[in-house]
């Protein structure tokens, strides 16, 4: 009867070892504050775009009243400084009870209610980037068993104001902690972004046991060259980052940045195009309330989301840098279906890319029927000795989805296949 007791208490342990708790099987969507509204706590004078109830119920209605959540955006995730500057007598965390009055459990109700999904954020070190309470090696129990009482369903952890040792010994406890809770609450881990994001100061191993998704290097800012370095440094280091992702476990480059101030129409389209290359979350930081028409298509572009959200869960890679500062990346996806992005780093005038399918790696004497992914038109079948040329806009993206089994008949296709009519792109070729 011990030996059993043990074995159960064995087996027990090792459940909550790991973080395979079924959820993000596909990269998670949704909506996430910091880059739109950082730390803005002035409710006094910004109470529409302060952190608060307010501004997150305000994103929960828009998610599920414009469309959004139907296309899998399900996630309204807070950020940092949504706390009390104090834990409360029983040494919990609490809300700022002015700006998030009825509490985080009432919010997450709300955010439940519209079929939707409330994620949270707090940092493993003695204060969160902000200020605000960090959790500690001691808190990660309470902080936890908080997290499931106030029933989120998700978890940022950040990683200010601690050292490499206790990020090493804070990370898996937080997994075991979330895990013992019974509640499944998906795991977003900072740890590699504080570490360089390369072993093996980084163990991606060990990262893909213990996290859902997890930062792997800066913050995204406001910017084209934001953008770039992302999309330089996930290229460099694709033969590291490529095998720690599959499902239920992504390489995070960060936010979606379409619809707020830095990018300009085709530069939009880069970033969307690259992230669904990489297998990477749709978390969308802007304003709901008040984004162009021109971003809400981007951001609800069926095919895009479809790439992006493919099963197979493969990240895709940088296959070309050519001099000509015209790139090439591929992911390969269900069904033996293929998605190529052309992107330009050129600032002069739109660059006609000439190739032919088989030099970008289809089987000889292959075809495929290719559809352009932002226009939603029907190119064609293109075999894979035949050349082809696109115009890729300076700094900009096209974007193709190749299926090899053919044509569908129009009256068959899903909505994502018709072409749809074209938004005008705002003046100042901006998406505000």
């Amino acid at each position: 009867m011990l030996l059993l007791r043990v074995l159960c208490a064995l087996v027990s342990t090792l459940c909550v070892l790991g973080m395979d708790n079924g959820l993000m099987r596909t990269p998670p969507m949704g909506w996430l504050a910091w880059e739109r509204f950082r730390c803005n706590v002035d409710c006094k004078n910004d109470p529409d775009n302060c952190i608060s109830e307010r501004l997150f119920k305000a994103m929960a209605d828009r998610l599920a009243e414009d469309g959004w959540r139907e296309l899998g955006y399900v996630y309204v995730n807070i950020d940092d400084c949504w706390m009390s500057r104090q834990r409360d007598a029983r040494g919990r965390l609490q809300a700022d009870p002015e700006r998030f009055p009825s509490g985080i459990k009432a919010l997450a109700d709300y955010v439940h209610a519209r079929g939707l999904k409330l994620g949270i954020y707090e940092d493993l070190g003695t204060l969160t980037c902000g200020g605000y309470p960090g959790t500690t090696l001691a808190d990660v129990q309470t902080d936890a068993t908080t997290f499931a009482e106030w029933e989120v369903d998700m978890l940022k952890l950040d990683g200010c104001y601690s050292n490499s040792s206790e990020k090493a010994e804070g990370y898996p406890s937080m997994s075991r902690a979330l895990n013992a809770t019974g509640r499944p609450i998906a795991y977003s881990c900072s740890w590699p972004a504080y570490e360089g994001g390369l072993p093996p100061k980084v163990n991606y191993t060990q990262l893909g046991d213990i996290c859902n998704l997890w930062r792997n290097y800066d913050d995204i800012e406001d910017s084209w060259d934001s953008v770039q370095s992302i999309m330089d440094w996930w290229g460099d280091h694709q033969e590291v980052l490529i095998p720690a992702a599959a499902p239920g476990r992504w390489n995070d480059p960060d936010m979606l940045i379409v619809g707020d101030f830095g990018l300009s129409y085709d530069q939009s389209r880069a970033q969307m195009a690259i992230w669904a290359v990489l297998a990477a979350p749709y978390f969308m930081s802007n304003d709901l309330r008040s984004m162009s028409a021109a971003a809400r298509e981007l951001l609800q572009n069926r095919l895009l989301i479809q790439i992006n959200q493919d099963p197979l869960g493969h990240q895709g890679r940088r296959i070309i840098k050519e001099k000509s500062h015209i790139e090439v990346w591929s992911r390969n996806l269900t069904d033996g279906a293929w998605a190529l992005a052309f992107a330009s780093r050129r600032v002069d005038m739109p660059y006609p890319y000439s190739a032919t399918l088989a030099a970008l790696g289809a089987p000889a004497g292959s075809q495929y029927w290719v559809i352009d992914v932002f226009s939603g038109k029907q190119i064609g079948t293109l075999k894979s000795e035949e050349k082809f040329t696109v115009s890729i806009n300076p700094s900009g993206a096209e974007m193709w989805y190749l299926n090899p089994t053919g044509a569908t008949a129009v009256a068959d296709r899903p909505l994502w296949m018709k072409p749809r009519a074209r938004i005008p792109v705002p003046p100042g070729n901006d998406l505000l």
